[in-house]
């Protein structure tokens, strides 16, 4: 048997292993940025007193030196109404950053809610040359110019901030701006194209549903309406909306219904308590019309047509005085019509003095006979002695019972103050209104006791959202 020659054995080379790698540091976060993130989650918490004692130490260790606490210190003290201090703290932030567009923004911002529209208008063009395709910065830019009543560039930086990129806001930025200017077409053309691009915002459908309520076209308008409540069953200006074309046809139970269900949501609105007290005026229970219609005052104290509306129901329920009269000729003569003035200057001498006569004149005689003696001198009338009246009967009277004076006034002025004051917020009215030739401010006043008992809802008032 053959033996086995041994021979040289081959092996593979062995491969050695590369060393493993040291596992890396954490890296460090800057001490100006060690807490930014529990500050960013304490203020999307809205837990905002903790995140102030965090940003104060965060402040403390950095020396005031971090960018970002001193930003959220300040957006936290604008939602606290402090917007002077919020106004300091983001001018730090520009200063510790001054290539960042969004401290300028802020800057602007809060310049724009303390009124100073020619500041914040100077700031977003700093801020605009930093980022010059932030639609926001125009957006922002539009508004400022049209509280100064610069339409036209305010039109001009909303269109430029819709080419950039389209948001709801801007269109009813731009509508706005159209209806202030009286273009009802290009303002409906404007709300229009935003529904086409937003068509669930309730917002959008309840204003255009408003322009056609406003100008005669119910179909539509109850269209849009119709679809804003289908979105928000909820919406107190699509429901009180509604309810107006009800109560505008009669239907006032039906009115009633839909006002009840705004009263819930929006107890405080001026134009709800208008339409309701006008509803009840409408099915003749004239003391819940007043009531209502002094509410809607205390709301809106300069809105002319409440206190129309108060001094109709008044009239309607006869209680009226002898001022009623002196409001009127003092209205008249100021608008040039001394004859008519005259006539109720007599007429207005008549009832005082049979209120005189039966004892009941519980007027004001200082205010009342000023007033009255002007205006005599003034219309070439005679002293008439219905003024004269002795002066240590008057002072004995109001010590006597001073209590029983306030509470006898206070009915007689109800109708007094609600026709003087709606008198006077419609002459102004009536100075802004090119009147058609032939037609004096004194056929103005004579209005039908069924005109003018319901006005569409208003917005009093808009904010930059």
């Amino acid at each position: 048997m053959a033996e086995l020659q041994a021979g040289p054995v081959s092996s593979s080379p062995v491969v050695a292993e590369p060393p493993k790698p040291r596992p890396k540091r954490v890296p460090e976060v800057p001490v100006l940025e060690r807490r930014n993130w529990f500050i960013y989650l304490l203020y999307v918490r809205r837990e905002y007193d903790e995140c102030k004692a965090v940003i104060k130490e965060q402040l403390q260790e950095s020396h005031g030196r971090c960018e970002y606490a001193v930003y959220v210190q300040a957006l936290i003290l604008r939602l606290e109404g402090k917007i002077q201090e919020s106004l300091e703290l983001f001018q730090t932030c520009s200063i510790l950053n001054p290539r960042s567009a969004d401290n300028l923004k802020q800057v602007a911002r809060s310049l724009f809610l303390l009124g100073k529209h020619k500041a914040a208008i100077e700031v977003y063009n700093e801020a605009a040359k930093l980022d010059e395709k932030d639609w926001e910065i125009s957006h922002n830019l539009g508004v400022c110019y049209m509280y100064l009543k610069h339409f036209n560039k305010a039109r001009d930086q909303l269109n430029n901030a819709l080419e950039m990129n389209r948001h709801d806001r801007t269109y009813m930025m731009l509508g706005k701006i159209h209806l202030l200017e009286g273009e009802t077409e290009k303002a409906i053309e404007v709300y229009k194209k935003a529904v086409e691009f937003s068509p669930e915002n309730t917002d959008l459908l309840t204003k255009l549903g408003l322009i056609y309520l406003q100008l005669g076209d119910y179909q539509k308008a109850f269209e849009h309406l119709g679809k804003a409540l289908t979105y928000d069953q909820g919406n107190y200006k699509a429901t009180l909306a509604a309810g107006s074309m009800m109560q505008a046809h009669g239907d006032y139970d039906v009115a009633l219904s839909k006002y009840r269900v705004v009263a819930s949501s929006m107890p405080e609105s001026p134009p709800l308590w208008n339409n309701i007290g006008m509803c009840f005026f409408g099915k003749k229970k004239y003391v819940a019309a007043i009531s209502c219609l002094k509410r809607a005052n205390y709301l809106a104290p300069f809105d002319w047509k409440i206190l129309y509306n108060l001094g109709l129901v008044h009239l309607t329920m006869q209680q009226c005085n002898p001022l009623v009269n002196l409001n009127y000729a003092v209205l008249l003569y100021n608008h040039g019509d001394k004859k008519a003035a005259l006539c109720q200057y007599q007429e207005m001498e008549k009832k005082v003095a049979v209120l005189k006569e039966s004892s009941t004149l519980d007027l004001d005689p200082e205010k009342m006979v000023e007033v009255a003696q002007k205006m005599g001198a003034a219309l070439q009338v005679g002293e008439s002695q219905v003024w004269t009246k002795p002066a240590k009967e008057s002072k004995s009277k109001q010590r006597a019972a001073p209590s029983g004076r306030s509470a006898s006034m206070q009915q007689p002025l109800g109708s007094n103050q609600a026709l003087g004051q709606a008198m006077s917020s419609a002459a102004g009215y009536g100075k802004s209104m090119q009147l058609p030739p032939g037609i004096s401010l004194l056929h103005l006043c004579e209005v039908k006791p069924w005109e003018g008992r319901n006005f569409p809802p208003f917005e009093y008032g808009m904010y930059l959202g």
